[in-house]
């Protein structure tokens, strides 16, 4: 995959493309399958099968009060894309003259002119230009006009209604795990550098692996089963999570505490994913570090045996 920051930059380099565009918070399981159709296409007709985004996102810009919350890093977002079969990925910086942008001229100079699209997919709620004056049938519209086809995929529906960033927001943060694995078609995440942490665990309870991930979705505080992964070295372990304000040591800021159940080599990663696969209690604060570390310890055997029982159902697959 290659990505590009710019119009400057993408200019000769992006098309003839097959082309979604979108936010792509969350990149869930409807981001995926217009991924997928586009890369359909593109293999059909020799096109390169491309996403074009915009960082920030829109309301930043447009109405700050009602910007959404970031769910995924753009790092993470290009790595469903490309799971999916996207080979080029345009994020191009959305700035108040980008927001003044006419819709005929959003799709004439910088999708056909600059990208040289050939296929636009989108979903059947997609606006665009100044004001979200473009839509679906003005789009297929201008594709006549100037030479492309548009493809409108229909929305996706799941047993909690249909499938958005939205969704995904409500089921992370009531701790529904489960329900946000399913819209996002694998578990909810949340990766980062390892950063030192006060060294209480070391010394009290148990050694920890402590991250401050730069996304704005979390889920509420308390204790979760997880799965933490070194993804450069493609190495995973079994492991249990804490995010909250530690109240046991009168802790006075959030932090993201993964305690690795599995052994693993010495020196730890510099970086991990922290899956985060069920929720197990509230967090809570203990009369002493010898109480908390008994507890951990109930905490760390519910988590080995929800992953034996997981290891059991994947066996059961192959």
């Amino acid at each position: 995959m290659r990505i590009y920051h710019s119009l400057a930059d993408a200019r000769g380099q992006f098309g003839p493309c097959a082309l979604t565009i979108g936010n792509f918070d969350g990149t869930h399981l409807a981001h995926q399958a217009l991924f997928r159709e586009v890369a359909l296409l593109a293999r059909s007709r020799n096109w390169t099968p491309a996403a074009l985004s915009f960082n920030p996102h829109p309301a930043y810009v447009v109405a700050p009060d009602r910007a959404p919350k970031r769910i995924t890093t753009f790092d993470q977002r290009c790595q469903v894309m490309a799971s999916c079969g996207i080979e080029r990925v345009l994020i191009l910086p959305f700035t108040p003259e980008l927001a003044h942008v006419s819709p005929e001229s959003f799709v004439k100079d910088i999708l056909v002119a600059t990208l040289q699209t050939r296929a636009i997919v989108v979903g059947d709620n997609f606006r665009f230009g100044y004001k979200h004056a473009g839509d679906m049938h003005l789009l297929a519209e201008l594709g006549l006009q100037l030479g492309f086809s548009t493809h409108i995929e229909p929305a996706i529906r799941s047993r909690y209604g249909v499938i958005s960033s939205t969704l995904v927001r409500e089921a992370v943060f009531a701790g529904r795990m489960a329900m946000a694995q399913r819209l996002l078609g694998r578990p909810y995440s949340l990766a980062g550098p390892v950063v030192p942490g006060h060294g209480i665990g070391s010394r009290q309870t148990v050694p920890t692996l402590n991250i401050d991930p730069p996304t704005e979705v979390l889920p509420p505080n308390g204790v979760y089963i997880s799965r933490t992964w070194d993804r450069p070295a493609n190495r995973s372990w079994a492991s249990i999570t804490n995010i909250g304000q530690r109240p046991t040591f009168h802790g006075d800021r959030l932090t993201i505490e993964t305690f690795v159940i599995d052994p693993f080599p010495v020196p730890p990663p510099a970086a991990i994913e922290v899956q985060l696969l069920h929720r197990v209690r509230d967090e809570r604060k203990f009369d002493s570090p010898e109480a908390l570390r008994t507890q951990i310890l109930r905490d760390v055997e519910r988590a080995r045996a929800y992953h034996r029982r997981a290891n059991r159902w994947q066996a059961g697959l192959h």
